[in-house]
């Protein structure tokens, strides 16, 4: 019975083992995923605020019409 019940447990702890390392492959593939999506979003918010910059109108400085 003894037998048994180790048997079992070293199954069960070989079943965890391998879904923490799936966990951690996914983790990993998920940080890198993360990463690369920050720095197009890095770029694209660079080149938004470049055209923005380059389409918005100088504004004259001028005195209101009540002076």
């Amino acid at each position: 019975m003894n037998e048994d019940r180790l048997t079992k447990l070293e199954m069960l702890a070989a079943e965890q083992e391998k879904t923490i390392e799936e966990l951690s492959a996914e983790l990993t593939r998920q940080w890198k995923e993360t990463e690369r999506l920050q720095t197009k979003l890095d770029r694209l918010t660079e080149r938004f605020l470049a055209l923005e910059e380059q389409t918005a109108p100088d504004v004259p400085v001028t005195k209101p019409p009540h002076w």
